[in-house]
């Protein structure tokens, strides 16, 4: 069904043909070159290993694991855990590299080796260029008996990641306790259901949980959109909770629900939590091209500066440091705090917006209210093999030259009205094609006078 080769990893469906879909001979060969690239870099010879519940995840981990091993390399495994956590360990336990077996938001018949770097963030795209050059070259060396590696299994980051993201000036355990909330959270039968809850306990927060069984078996398309999130819409509205909590599968990515059942919305995750950051410390904030302008006219609000990255944690990571920011992430609800790690991270976007409503006072609807309305349309078109997507998007860009046109990631075409951005997609075969006005109704008509200017090329 599919293979993607990006600039974090490999990515792709469970069996069928090698190179084609994810099979163990592509895990193997993709772990191998990953292996061959750190002792090359000179970096320390252990890596940090961990994985969401994914169906096939021990499996694909197994193969990985022995893989490194093969090539010389102290493994360090923290088995069922989340991305923020594998990213948090790696420069704690001093690791040269990490590995975390996800497919991120991706239905379960796919998964992906995501490899981090001796500081527990992404590998840049020249690095996995480099990766895929070396495994597309044949030229791997596994080291003899008295070379090979060694294993351990390591417990309890999960609560070490907690305990460390509870001691940040943004989080008031106290405060959060004294206003006794109640949440429900969609835990998408994965690892949300073994993070979320320790996180809430020393919160002082009870909690509902639904999909809350690890076993790879989403209950719905894993990612935290509203068509997605009735079942937490409908359970927040009977338990009278205070609001929901949707995750990915492997917590890096965060979603609310309000309490009457509407969403607070994924975009906005970023835009509420970067309020309260600047709130408190000044500085700047930074999303990606395709993030809503919300985040813009807060941080503006505050007195700071905002920039916009390429689409991808790597990009807006990079942006962060470039432009010194304290608050960053994704409109996909990816928040990433400098002062705790450099990578996407719910558990602390968690623990601070429920700070933030704590010191708000308002309810979740009125909060959201209080943030400038922008409606986001998210559609894509499904790519074939035929499809010359840059071609396609050099045509959108002649096409509407006569607009704000950027081109530092697909196309994003700025009308007076709001935005539409088409990019192709790092994780699916897809070109993605987001738009953004005051309403939705608009925002529906920018991206379809877009997207059918696209139909009209194929």
């Amino acid at each position: 069904m599919a293979l993607i080769k990006s600039i974090s990893g490999i990515r792709g469906t469970i069996g069928a043909q090698p190179g084609d879909n994810l099979t163990p001979i592509d895990i193997v060969e993709c772990t191998a070159g990953f292996a061959q690239w750190i002792i090359k870099s000179g970096a320390p010879h252990k890596v940090v290993v961990g994985r969401d519940g994914r169906i096939s995840g021990e499996m694909v981990s197994q193969l990985a694991v022995q893989t490194l091993i093969s090539m010389g390399m102290e493994v360090i495994d923290l088995g069922l855990s989340t991305t923020p956590t594998v990213e948090m360990a790696v420069p704690l336990e001093g690791a040269g590299a990490g590995i975390i077996f996800t497919a991120s938001h991706n239905p379960k018949e796919w998964n992906a080796l995501k490899f981090l770097t001796h500081t527990g963030e992404f590998i840049s795209a020249a690095v996995g260029q480099e990766i895929i050059d070396t495994i597309e070259s044949g030229k791997l060396h596994f080291v003899d008996v008295d070379s090979l590696g060694s294993y351990r299994k390591m417990e309890g980051y999960i609560e070490k990641h907690i305990d460390i993201l509870l001691e940040l000036p943004y989080v008031n355990v106290d405060l959060v306790k004294s206003k006794k909330f109640h949440v429900v959270v969609d835990c998408i039968n994965s690892t949300g259901a073994i993070s979320i809850p320790p996180l809430l306990d020393k919160l002082g927060v009870s909690y509902t949980l639904i999909n809350a069984e690890v076993n790879g078996q989403f209950a719905h398309n894993p990612e935290p959109l509203p068509a997605h999130l009735r079942e937490l819409s409908e359970t927040i509205q009977k338990e009278n909770a205070h609001l929901g909590i949707s995750v990915d599968p492997d917590v890096d990515r965060l979603a609310f629900v309000n309490e009457d059942g509407s969403m607070f919305g994924e975009e906005y995750t970023l835009v509420a939590v970067a309020d309260y950051i600047l709130s408190i410390k000044n500085g700047n904030t930074v999303s990606n091209l395709s993030s809503t302008r919300a985040l813009a006219d807060v941080t503006h609000k505050h007195g700071a500066s905002y920039a916009a990255s390429a689409v991808g944690e790597v990009n807006v990571v990079n942006k962060m440091k470039a432009t010194n920011a304290v608050i960053g992430g994704e409109g996909n609800g990816g928040i990433i705090l400098p002062e705790l790690h450099y990578g996407r991270d719910a558990l602390v976007g968690i623990a601070i917006m429920l700070t933030h409503l704590a010191n708000d006072g308002r309810t979740m609807s009125e909060l959201k209210a209080s943030y400038p309305p922008y409606e986001i349309v998210k559609d894509r078109l499904q790519l074939t093999k035929e499809m010359d997507v840059d071609a396609i998007l050099k045509a959108v860009e002649v096409k509407f030259k006569d607009e704000k046109v950027n081109t530092i990631d697909g196309v994003k075409i700025d009308f007076e009205h709001g935005w539409v951005h088409l990019r192709k997609s790092n994780t699916e075969p897809i070109i993605r094609i987001y738009s953004e006005a005051k309403d939705n109704a608009t925002a529906t008509a920018l991206g379809l006078s877009v997207k059918n200017t696209v139909l009209e090329l194929l």
